[in-house]
């Protein structure tokens, strides 16, 4: 295998910034981006494009899930953060397409591993459960599909939001090229649920949110 190279999906949050920092201590990262909105132009695509432009990968891929347009929204919440909005059970069943998608990319490139920015908290019973389902998902490429090295590592799983950050800024992960905010818009509305939980994982971080630094120059 290459060991040198490792996918990560990333949809231009936080989550997403900060395990693409991790991946690329170690490798040289892949960096794929589901587009579940059918939009180009969208503001979730274009931190990723801004990430991509901080971290040059490897290779970076845009794949679409329009698809199922039910899912939109939660698909890309459910790797922001899973803990905002949709049950556990569903966002599963949204992750299905993506992983499926990350694995043949991995194996395309021969890959040392998939990296997901996928956080649930210290929570016993849902951390288990997502555990188990990753768990589930190694075996299913590792065995059946002759992938006897390469596995889905989830490394932001347990930890809560401000550990992130703190993570982040350890790592040097680019938090000014993120977007959080629920709404499409050029500026964050710093009132949605999600900017909410933005702002409350920076200040329990003690850390200054470099987004709003930015927006004031």
């Amino acid at each position: 295998m290459a060991k040198d190279l490792a996918v990560v999906l990333n949809n231009g949050s936080i989550n997403s910034a900060v395990v693409t920092a991790m991946a690329a201590q170690k490798y040289r990262p892949i960096m794929i981006y589901a587009d579940t909105s059918n939009d180009p132009v969208g503001r979730r695509r274009a931190a990723f494009e801004q990430q991509v432009a901080h971290f040059k990968p490897y290779r970076e891929y845009v794949i679409s899930l329009a698809y199922s347009t039910g899912m939109q929204d939660q698909t890309a919440s459910a790797l922001a953060d899973p803990r905002l909005g949709t049950p556990l059970g569903p966002q599963m069943l949204e992750l299905l397409p993506m992983l499926a998608a990350a694995a043949r990319f991995a194996v395309q490139h021969q890959a040392a591993g998939i990296y997901l920015g996928s956080r649930i908290g210290p929570s016993a019973d849902e951390l288990a459960q997502l555990t188990e389902y990753f768990q589930i998902w190694n075996e299913l490429i590792q065995l059946p599909c002759g992938q006897t090295d390469l596995e889905f590592l989830i490394p932001l799983l347990e930890l809560e939001p401000w550990q992130v950050i703190d993570v982040g800024f350890q790592v040097g992960a680019p938090l000014e090229r993120t977007w959080s905010c629920a709404e499409d818009t050029t500026e964050p509305c710093w009132a949605c649920r999600s900017c909410r939980a933005r702002e409350a994982a920076f200040l329990q971080a003690a850390k200054q949110d470099p987004l709003r630094s930015v927006r004031k120059l």
